[in-house]
């Protein structure tokens, strides 16, 4: 009886799987997807605190994201279920599908605030731009990862700069400029890993501020996105114009700062949980909802979950089996980084305000699914970093 124990294969069950130690399923990053989900669960906790109060039905934006939540869950987890190889091959075709999708909702998206940013598919909004951030990434990291060589070489960086160039076009043209700043940040990052000379990064720099120029120059950017930008750098204007934009920043500000150490308490917050102080809070400013009903204790909390996770999808990128996994790694890292710092920048006041989402917090459908299928990217570079 003893020898026969001894030598029974294992079971499958959930401690003892029959698959090797090498298997996709045995190598989810479980502290990184705990992360992700400690963030998503919080900012479920600050939409429903956010809006509450502001409409008929309280429950109205927390029940949509959940089900945009469900939504993510299965982005990911579909994205996880292929090797990256695999959406590697169909990146090309992918692209093609997200620039049409950018032209398409330039002549015949939904017009709001005087941009077309999103298409109305009945309650749902789906923003292109979002989705741009997932196959952009797929697309420059699977033509950068075919070069061997310690130094990105000119005309590769070139064509990497067009292929970021054209998306990133078509999204300011909407205008979005926030979105286009994601997908500038993730190209730098990845060709800065790759190899890229200190002066091709000031051409990124150049081309980037020249393209907005000449958007802005030519009308492209409307007189709302242009407003935000004079409003930051004129915070104490009186003009009537400004007054709605330096209002919602002042009042997040103040929010923000009331808190103290440990908040108000939820659902306590004078301002966050107030009719209408802080228009379209739990989208653009939930940040400022956390300082205030949980303080200083509840936002470096909220920081240090996305540090933990930041430093997983780095440590994930130097256990990539190959440089394809790294630059998907790199341009995840790259662009979350740069979101969650312009929200919370933006919120405290040393930002313009652009309208990008806080990463798995703030209230939307396109950005949550869009997060949670670039996290599946990361996993499936860790799952699949044995050969």
């Amino acid at each position: 009886m003893a020898m026969t124990f001894l030598q029974r294969k294992p079971d499958s069950g959930l401690g003892n799987i029959r698959s090797s130690p090498s298997a996709p399923s045995r190598n989810i990053d479980w502290v990184l997807l705990l992360g992700q989900s400690a963030l998503s669960v919080i900012g479920l906790a600050v939409i429903y605190s956010a809006s509450y109060s502001k409409f008929s039905d309280p429950f109205l934006f927390v029940t949509r994201q959940e089900v945009f939540l469900i939504g993510a869950v299965v982005a990911m987890v579909v994205v996880m279920s292929f090797d990256y190889d695999w959406w590697k091959d169909r990146s090309r075709f992918l692209y093609g599908v997200t620039i049409m999708l950018l032209v398409l909702v330039i002549l015949v998206g939904a017009v709001s605030g005087g941009a077309s940013l999103n298409f109305d598919v009945g309650p749902l909004r789906l923003q292109p731009a979002e989705f741009a951030k997932f196959t952009v990434l797929l697309t420059v990291a699977a033509y950068l990862g075919d070069d061997r060589s310690d130094v990105l070489p000119y005309h590769r960086f070139i064509i990497g700069l067009l292929l970021v160039g054209a998306p990133a076009s078509l999204i300011i043209i909407q205008p979005d400029l926030g979105s286009a700043s994601v997908l500038i940040t993730m190209a730098m990052g990845i060709m800065l890993v790759a190899g890229a000379k200190t002066r091709y990064m000031f051409l990124i720099t150049a081309v980037s501020i020249g393209t907005v120029g000449a958007a802005v120059a030519t009308g492209l950017v409307n007189d709302y996105q242009l407003l935000r930008f004079t409003a930051f750098f004129d915070q104490d204007s009186n003009d009537p114009k400004l007054r709605d934009v330096i209002y919602q920043g002042r009042n997040a500000i103040r929010a923000l700062a009331t808190g103290g150490i440990d908040g108000k308490g939820w659902l306590q917050g004078p301002i966050t949980n107030a009719k209408n102080d802080i228009p379209v809070q739990w989208a653009d400013f939930p940040f400022s909802a956390i300082g205030e009903q949980f303080g200083l204790i509840g936002c470096a909390v909220v920081i240090g979950l996305y540090v933990l996770v930041l430093v997983r999808i780095w440590r994930i990128a130097h256990l990539s089996r190959d440089l394809l996994g790294t630059y998907l790694c790199v341009g995840v890292f790259s662009m979350l980084l740069w979101q969650v710092f312009q929200n919370v920048a933006m919120t405290v006041g040393l930002m313009p305000i652009t309208g990008l989402p806080l990463p798995f917090i703030s209230y939307g459908g396109s950005g949550l699914v869009t997060f949670f299928a670039l996290m599946g990217l990361v996993q499936n570079v860790h799952m699949r970093r044995y050969r």
